[in-house]
């Protein structure tokens, strides 16, 4: 089982979806914009992607900008609440399998995990 972190209007999350149901992958769809991870989820992706939170923001988003999140003093716990609060600022799509996960940056990273 693949779980996605997938936004439906996104066509790069919609590729990545397209890949793993072409392969055959059982897909658990997670909407995050609809869905929005917690605190502890959001720590939970970020430790198996190996990331920080700024890693896993969108910067280009106006939303990034607006709340002055390129502001280098702002703490771990500030970004995660940024991202909890913010779900359009999570990079997508995210693929997790047991222990791994990737960012779907291009589509064809989430093939890694089958």
């Amino acid at each position: 089982m693949i779980r996605l972190y997938h936004n439906p209007r996104c066509s790069k999350s919609r590729e990545a979806l397209q890949l793993l149901q072409d392969a055959g992958a059982e897909v658990e769809v997670i909407e995050y914009l609809k869905q929005v991870p917690s605190i502890e989820e959001l720590e939970q992706l970020l430790s198996l992607l190996g990331m920080v939170p700024r890693e896993l923001m969108r910067q280009r988003e106006e939303e990034y900008e607006a709340l002055y999140l390129d502001d280098i003093a702002l703490e771990h716990a500030q970004l995660l609440a940024a991202l909890h609060n913010n779900p359009c600022l999570i990079e997508r799509p995210i693929a997790i399998k047991g222990e791994r996960a990737v960012i779907g940056r291009p589509p064809e990273k989430v093939l890694t995990l089958l």
